[in-house]
């Protein structure tokens, strides 16, 4: 299956996690949570997302860009700015012809915990079982976008076997 960036998108912190996927074994190959300056304006904090991202995908080759699925929130500027993000993101899969696999919050809890209700110190302990990682802190995002890039594996492979048996 080869490289993953797994993106758990945002404006203010962008947690992106690149995977490796190779006979059966999944490893986390880099991660980090992209923080933008928050006396920027909306523009300028994307277009560092952008940078940053592209940066990533220029360094690691990935085939797959994992988004987690727009969540929509009480707070619309919230949801709007975050959609903002999501479009940036989305312009790169297509500038860097990346196949583009979207993952709802819920699929991750669910693949991870078994529940779909689970909370974010549940998720974050299975992804600690599932891959190494450094123990060290993580920001929330950053581990969303690592349990993102789990949850894609076996989305995207049961996709691959989808289209070779309709060939």
């Amino acid at each position: 299956m080869g490289q993953i960036i797994a993106i758990d998108p945002g404006y203010d912190r962008c947690g992106v996690a690149i995977l490796s996927e190779e006979v059966g074994k999944t490893e986390v190959v880099f991660s980090t949570c992209i923080t933008t300056d928050k006396s920027q304006d909306q523009y300028l904090r994307l277009s560092y997302i952008f940078k940053q991202i592209e940066e990533l995908l220029k360094k690691y080759n990935p085939k797959y860009l994992v988004l987690e699925s727009l969540f929509f929130s009480i707070n619309k500027k919230t949801a709007i700015k975050v959609a903002e993000a999501r479009g940036a993101i989305l312009a790169l899969a297509g500038l860097h012809n990346l196949e583009v696999v979207e993952v709802s919050p819920s699929e991750v809890k669910v693949a991870m915990t078994g529940n779909g209700n689970a909370a974010k110190e549940q998720v974050e302990k299975m992804v600690r079982l599932t891959v190494k990682i450094d123990n060290g802190a993580k920001l929330d995002d950053e581990i969303d976008a690592i349990a993102l890039g789990i949850t894609s594996v076996q989305k995207i492979k049961l996709e691959n076997t989808k289209k070779r048996l309709a060939k």
